[in-house]
């Protein structure tokens, strides 16, 4: 395997970053006043905004509003800064290696921050045929699913087959959960009917499982209540304690019955994929890696991990931290602050988590807000989440894009997004690209 081309070695530390998320993001752009070289390898030459993923998926947003070129990301960035579209196949921690499907780089200091992906649980059907929303072009495809459902609903006389091509589950009440049921109940609602006239959408059913005996565990008890009240306002059928167990592309299965949708949305749990080179013993439950304060992985000195993929154990979060993107980026700026105090020889600190609240949508003016010390449900909360999401997005251009999407639909109650857009095998004298 060769090196990556024309990244040459400086006189510099050398800091790889494996992942342009949230937290890899961050830590790329704050670690440059550190003066290393900072080379970041993600397989995607964009950034993608998860929380919004959901308004991806049920056609409210263009997938271009949520992603954010990479390279565009550093254009402004003073310092020794790289990337490189790659996938991270190997690393090789003896060596201070990282060998990618593009060649092997070498560094000082690793720091993972791949994030998470879906985990099934081990339930190989439901792996098969549920539709997952971990990207955007899983988003993506899960809107081209619900759409072509409703255009071959059209061309059936059977109401049974109908009813299964109109109904959608949704397994798993987290937030992804929540907001893709409320999202998918006002296109019910509003838009759907419009453009198909022909179909009874009373019949249409969207059911939310959750194993759990509540929504929004990582909420306040107010929060889940409230988030339950919501979706049955917006007649979702809420089942708590009910594991969804199987799925066959038409039945779900669950312990006291089965439901019959043509599309089934998996949003029930997350899980790291393990990389080779790791120690065995560094993994932990959900395949995180074990951290220490600093995120320093256990049995290493200069692999770090952050953000979703890592595990970290403190008196207030014995069980790790919460996997949203406030520890990600909180990590992130410590860290960098960490590599600037190794250069000037002053003592690291150790991570605390500072929580600053928690928010979910659940649909036009509804939502739920867990602040530090306030709790907010309904517009108030509606519009605090709108401006929190809008603040956030990378670039000016997706913010206005957002903005003026959200206006138009809050105007109008439309959405002028429903385009069945499939990639498709362009062959050309016997090659396929």
């Amino acid at each position: 395997m060769n090196p990556i081309a024309n990244i040459q070695r400086s006189d510099k530390m050398r800091l790889v970053v494996i992942g342009g998320g949230f937290a890899g993001m961050r830590l790329a752009k704050r670690s440059l006043k550190s003066g290393m070289q900072v080379v970041v390898i993600d397989k995607n030459n964009y950034h993608q905004f998860q929380p919004l993923f959901y308004q991806v998926a049920t056609a409210g947003l263009e997938p271009s509003s949520i992603s954010f070129p990479l390279r565009k990301v550093f254009h402004r960035q003073k310092g020794d800064i790289h990337f490189r579209m790659a996938a991270l196949e190997k690393v090789n921690k003896d060596k201070n290696i990282v060998e990618t499907d593009i060649g092997y780089l070498e560094y000082d200091y690793l720091v993972i921050a791949t994030g998470v992906s879906t985990n099934y649980f081990g339930l190989e059907n439901i792996h098969k045929h549920a539709v997952p929303m971990k990207t955007v072009s899983e988003a993506i495809y899960l809107r081209n699913r619900v759409l072509k459902n409703f255009e071959e609903a059209l061309n059936h006389v059977n109401e049974s087959e109908i009813n299964a091509l109109m109904n959608v589950i949704v397994v798993g009440g987290g937030p992804t959960g929540v907001e893709l049921a409320g999202a998918l109940a006002e296109m019910k609602k509003y838009i759907l009917p419009k453009d198909y006239p022909e179909l009874d959408f009373s019949k249409m059913q969207i059911r939310l499982f959750e194993a759990s005996d509540r929504l929004l565990a990582g909420m306040s008890d107010k929060s889940g209540c409230k988030a339950l009240k919501y979706l049955q306002k917006l007649d979702v059928e809420v089942k708590l304690n009910t594991p969804v167990s199987d799925y066959d592309g038409k039945t779900a299965a669950t312990p006291d019955s089965e439901y019959v949708a043509k599309t089934l949305i998996w949003a029930a749990g997350v899980s790291g994929r393990q990389i080779n080179g790791i120690p065995e013993d560094a993994w932990v439950k959900n395949n995180r890696i074990k951290v220490n304060e600093f995120n320093r992985m256990e049995g290493s000195e200069n692999i770090f991990a952050i953000g979703d993929i890592a595990y970290m154990e403190t008196a207030n979060y014995p069980q790790g931290h919460p996997q949203v993107a406030q520890v990600a980026i909180q990590q992130a700026d410590l860290l960098s602050g960490n590599f600037r105090k190794q250069q000037s020889g002053k003592s690291w600190r150790p991570f605390r988590y500072k929580d600053k609240g928690s928010l979910a949508t659940i649909g036009r003016k509804l939502a739920v807000a867990d602040l530090p010390y306030l709790h907010l449900g309904g517009f108030t909360a509606w519009i605090l989440w709108l401006l929190v999401h809008l603040m956030a997005i990378v670039g000016v251009r997706n913010r206005l894009f957002i903005f003026l999407n959200w206006m138009w639909n809050y105007i109008t109650y439309d959405q002028s997004l429903r385009l069945l857009i499939r990639p498709k095998i362009f062959r050309y004298n016997n090659m396929t690209e």
